[in-house]
């Protein structure tokens, strides 16, 4: 028998207060959900202030929005964002913006939560790096299918390739 005690999860609304939080676990996140996307040397200049300030803006963006944290042990792990689309050939109303869970945490159904507080069931579309089979296989999970889209994505001075999902 296992004296491990399972911490506990709780997803909710971000809050004003997070700002900084979230900018640090942001840039933790894309160093490791990006290292093998981009050069070591773009990411080794990632601000986690930068970070904290872009949750200054969307969070100020209407309740159209909806962004959701993740918090184990009172500690911020992950979030995740969605809103009305934003592309001009948008196949469904809404898009999942992001999701991101630090890598510590990954395999616990904490990412699940995040997604289902965000998207729930809603038909949504996303982008995702293709490069990113992990997280491609997540969404597939969740129903979604690759429509053929895809593009460059500028990203911190580089170009990420994805491709869009459909649910």
């Amino acid at each position: 028998m296992s004296t491990e005690v399972a911490a506990e999860v709780v997803i909710r609304p971000v809050r004003d207060t997070d700002v900084e939080a979230l900018g640090r676990v942001h840039a933790q996140c894309w160093h490791e959900d990006y290292d093998t996307l981009v050069d070591a040397a773009t990411l080794a200049n990632l601000s986690p202030r930068r970070m904290a300030e872009l949750w200054n803006h969307w969070m100020n963006q209407g309740e159209e929005f909806i962004h959701v944290a993740a918090l184990v042990d009172s500690e911020i792990v992950g979030f995740a964002g969605a809103g009305p689309a934003r592309d001009a050939d948008a196949p469904r109303e809404r898009e999942l913006f992001f999701i991101h869970l630090l890598d510590a945490h990954h395999g616990k159904g904490i990412g699940q939560k995040l997604f289902d507080a965000a998207v729930g069931d809603d038909a949504v579309y996303l982008w995702v790096p293709s490069a990113n089979e992990h997280a491609v296989a997540f969404y597939e999970r969740n129903g979604f299918t690759a429509d053929g889209a895809s593009h460059d994505e500028p990203f911190l001075g580089e170009t990420i390739h994805e491709i869009r999902m459909v649910r």
